[in-house]
């Protein structure tokens, strides 16, 4: 893996150290009491794909292994890093019970989490697992980490279902008007809680009603130069068309050659 990029906008230089680029971005302090910074992260390829379905294999959509870089996950992590919450889903917690997915739940890099340390972070993020069904098994390391662990949901959630996870002593945030999470609720209530970086590492739902409801502050992606393709697949936005909503402004853009092997990838930064 190359550990130099090139940046290209808003300043060109031919080599960048990829190391640190993004904890340089001061996350954490970005956020106020009244306004959270939140941010999510994507990959995506040429062609829009963030994840593909095998076609009557009745299988959940995955990464396809060949775009993912080290490189990227690098700066996932560096992200990660720096947020004081986490935003996931009651699917990812399905894979991650399944083994279909790694566990991203925690900072498990030294040099992280002394980053997290130095800089007036908790050991570990909370996380909120978003959930219409409620359907889905809490993973051991949260307990272990000793994470502050939320569950959000709509007021219109299974009443049982939401009694269960109270009693197991997990606090229910109701933050739709339905079954469905929808982001200006959820994030004010963060905000009530205290919580000033919120980092999304859910999927395209999450990341709409963020839009939708200007509750999104920056994204990152990745952009791989590669097609993949494939006749059922996910890709960043799930609802209607958008109207000014989705009008971003590019921050900054990284070129990194021959990574992956034989193509290269772009590292962009968009503000709302």
């Amino acid at each position: 893996m190359s550990e130099q990029l090139c940046a290209l906008y808003p300043h060109f230089s031919e080599r960048v150290s990829l190391c640190g680029l993004y904890l340089a971005h001061r996350l954490q302090r970005q956020g106020g009491a009244e306004t959270p910074f939140v941010y999510a992260n994507f990959l995506s390829s040429l062609d829009g794909r963030i994840a593909i379905e095998d076609s009557g294999q009745n299988t959940p959509p995955y990464i396809p292994k060949h775009i993912t870089t080290a490189s990227d996950f690098s700066l996932f992590m560096e992200l990660h890093a720096q947020a004081d919450c986490l935003i996931t889903h009651g699917g990812y917690m399905r894979a991650l019970s399944e083994q279909r997915l790694g566990n991203i739940l925690q900072v498990n890099k030294a040099d992280l989490a002394e980053w997290r340390r130095s800089n007036g972070l908790k050991a570990q993020p909370a996380v909120i697992i978003a959930s219409a069904s409620l359907e889905f098994p809490m993973h051991a390391s949260l307990s272990e980490h000793r994470q502050q662990v939320y569950i959000a949901t709509g007021k219109k959630a299974d009443a049982g279902r939401v009694r269960q996870w109270q009693e197991q002593g997990y606090p229910v945030l109701f933050s739709g008007e339905q079954q469905m999470v929808q982001g200006q609720a959820l994030i004010g209530q963060l905000k009530k809680l205290g919580y000033r970086s919120i980092y999304l590492i859910a999927g395209p739902k999450m990341l709409d009603t963020m839009v939708r409801e200007r509750q999104l502050s920056r994204l990152y992606l990745t952009l791989t130069h590669q097609l993949i393709g494939g006749l059922d697949f996910r890709t960043l936005l799930t609802g209607p068309a958008l109207a000014g909503q989705g009008d971003m402004i590019l921050k900054s853009l990284y070129y990194q050659q021959d990574t992956p092997a034989g193509s290269g990838q772009f590292f962009l930064q968009f503000d709302l």
